[in-house]
């Protein structure tokens, strides 16, 4: 009863991509390998592998299956696993499904040369287009069939399941019997053998019985182990696209992951299995200031743009590069930083429902007594005007960032919001430090330290949702060394963000995500390049930013054009009609600060 579940669907994906002949489809918000046809003996696995210590199949065991049967022809069988020893057409072990039927396959060794047995369980209805997950228990003479942690289907038969089954020179092969002949045609989750148990008591718990889980590939579970720089799966999928038109259709666990475009308001919607999520509305592709509280962005029109120059002799002596990533200038031999109030004004609804409207100011540099404070200012209705609401300790702070809580509309909390402060020259000079997120605790009255994340010289921070996604992208400017670093992308789960993508920058100054059509795509303002290591290129300044689109199967975000910029400090989209405009401020083209800034059409 304490032996370990022998994953074979694990087994059978590669540690460097997917085997052939597989791929993954994700259908009703759940993930599955869709197995070819064409190469059955590819989808092979040696039983060598699962059995270490023992070549012999247990006597006692659970095998688990989670898939999604296909409708088919009404006489049509199909494989979803078969244990088949080299050079023999005998089927050692398998799992074939029909017509309202299942059948589990075994070899037979009680009588002369063996015997091929069969145990069939009637009325089992797979094939619907549906999610299932089979508990198939053996024990002697005893066979048990559990589907979707229904009542147990109980078969005894005469001829028991081997006790010495070898399993020398077999191997597995999933969704096939080694020929093309009764393929698998629909999507395979779960195989999983477990010794010497019935896995029934250790599934049926679950809140889902269709999709319940004792051991799932890391490539179809819904969360990235391990999220790897400039990636975040190894392996792409696939969806069903089923979009539906009409009235507003109902949005339940069923419809996860299913589109609905609402033709009048020019909308299209993803059901997250509860409520329909706005992935793209007519009004999205207005300029921002025609609706400034329908989005998430993190600066309200209504509110007035605050900008201050303040002198501040801090950067690296003799280092004009360091000074220009600080956020200043070199002038005179000495640094001249400028001093940025940005102002983002966010309503935050408590739990009484009154609304708090509030404009975080980033300080750059030291009050006169020696104090280094960003300050959050709430807007008092009685008497018209900000005031003070609280100060938070920053160092040399360049940008806030205040949005929803990612997950917020989910819990129907939309007033709870994060600031951002993002860090570029603390003392010392050690630009590699943590920047910190904030949240609001309505029970405090205050903004919290909620999570750190690790930055180099952070000059921006961009917020943004695709679907019921919600990222986080720093632009990450200079390390101490260089400009040429890498930029990062977090995406929200489990409670906090987590590294999505990261992506090689240039004194990233600043990231603008906009969206073209169904088109998501995500602009990087590169100001230099600089490496005290490397030999000074001919012009600091003239440099690509780069424009980068969401390819949807990679799951990540690629190359998509280069513009030539110098000193790019900012981007900012913009719709006039159904026209798409991109513009970009230069600051600097090595020789003077009269330079153009250009704005791009689509």
């Amino acid at each position: 009863t304490d032996l370990r579940p022998l994953d074979i669907l694990s087994e059978a994906v590669p540690p460097g991509g997917l085997a052939r002949g597989m791929r993954v489809f994700q259908v009703q918000g759940v993930r599955g390998f869709q197995l070819s046809s064409s190469r059955p003996r590819a989808l092979a696995l040696p039983a060598s592998r699962l059995f270490i210590h023992c070549d012999r199949f247990p006597e006692e065991f659970s095998i688990i299956v989670t898939l999604r049967a296909l409708r088919g022809p009404a006489k049509r069988n199909e494989y979803i696993f078969t244990l088949m020893v080299e050079e023999s057409p005998g089927v050692l072990v398998g799992l074939r499904y029909g017509p309202d039927k299942l059948h589990f396959l075994f070899w037979s060794q009680e009588r002369a040369g063996g015997w091929q047995s069969r145990v069939t369980f009637p009325n089992v209805s797979l094939a619907d287009n549906r999610w299932h997950t089979l508990i198939l228990a053996v024990s002697g003479q005893s066979f048990s069939l559990t589907v979707d942690c229904s009542i147990p289907k109980d078969v005894v038969v005469e001829t028991p399941f081997p006790a010495s089954l070898s399993v020398r020179r077999a191997s597995f092969y999933l969704g096939n019997r080694r020929r093309r002949k009764g393929v698998f045609t629909g999507l395979l989750r779960q195989l999983v053998l477990l010794p010497g148990a019935d896995a029934t008591p250790r599934m049926c718990h679950a809140v889902n019985f269709k999709v319940a889980t004792l051991s799932v590939p890391t490539v179809l579970q819904d969360v990235p182990a391990k999220p790897v720089s400039n990636e975040v799966l190894k392996y792409p999928y696939e969806t069903d696209m089923k979009v539906t038109l009409g009235a507003r259709p109902r949005c339940s666990k069923q419809e996860k992951a299913q589109f609905w475009f609402n033709a009048s308001r020019r909308g299209l919607y993803l059901c997250n299995g509860s409520t329909w999520l706005s992935v793209l509305e007519a009004s999205d592709r207005m300029s921002r200031t025609a609706h400034p509280m329908e989005s998430h962005a993190r600066g309200v029109g209504v509110l007035p743009q605050c900008c201050s120059i303040c002198g501040m002799d801090k950067g690296k002596q003799g280092d004009p590069t360091a000074a220009r990533n600080a956020g200043g200038s070199w002038e005179g031999g000495r640094h001249r930083c400028h001093c940025h109030l940005g102002s983002g004004g966010t309503p935050c609804k408590e739990n009484t429902g009154s609304t708090k409207i509030f404009l975080a100011v980033a300080n750059f540099e030291q009050n006169e007594r020696g104090q280094e404070f960003s300050v959050i200012y709430k807007w008092s209705r009685r008497k018209a005007k900000f005031l003070t609401y609280q100060r938070i300790t920053t160092h040399s702070a360049r940008d806030w960032e205040a949005f929803p809580a990612p997950g917020c509309w989910l819990l129907h909390k939309a007033g709870i919001v994060f600031p951002h402060g993002a860090h570029l020259c603390p003392p010392g000079n050690n630009h590699n430090i943590d920047s910190v997120i904030y949240r609001w605790n309505p029970r405090t009255g205050l903004f919290e330290t909620n999570q750190t994340i690790p930055t180099s010289g952070a000059y921006d921070w961009e917020f943004f949702t695709i679907g019921p996604y919600s990222f986080l992208a720093v632009a990450n400017t200079f390390n101490g060394t260089s400009t040429k670093i890498y930029s990062h992308i977090y995406i929200w789960l489990g409670g906090s963000f987590q590294l999505f993508q990261s992506i090689l920058t240039f004194g990233a100054a600043d990231w603008e995500v906009f969206h073209i059509g169904d088109r998501v795509f995500l602009a990087v303002a590169n100001s230099h390049s600089y490496d005290s290591g490397m030999p000074a290129p001919s012009n600091f300044y003239a440099i690509n930013s780069s424009i980068y689109e969401l390819n949807i199967t990679a799951q990540m975000f690629v190359k998509f054009q280069d513009l030539l910029t110098y000193s790019a400090l900012d981007w900012e989209f913009f719709s006039v009609g159904d026209d798409s405009f991109l513009v970009v401020a230069n600051s600097f083209d090595g020789f003077t600060f009269s330079v153009n800034s250009i704005i791009y059409r689509y």
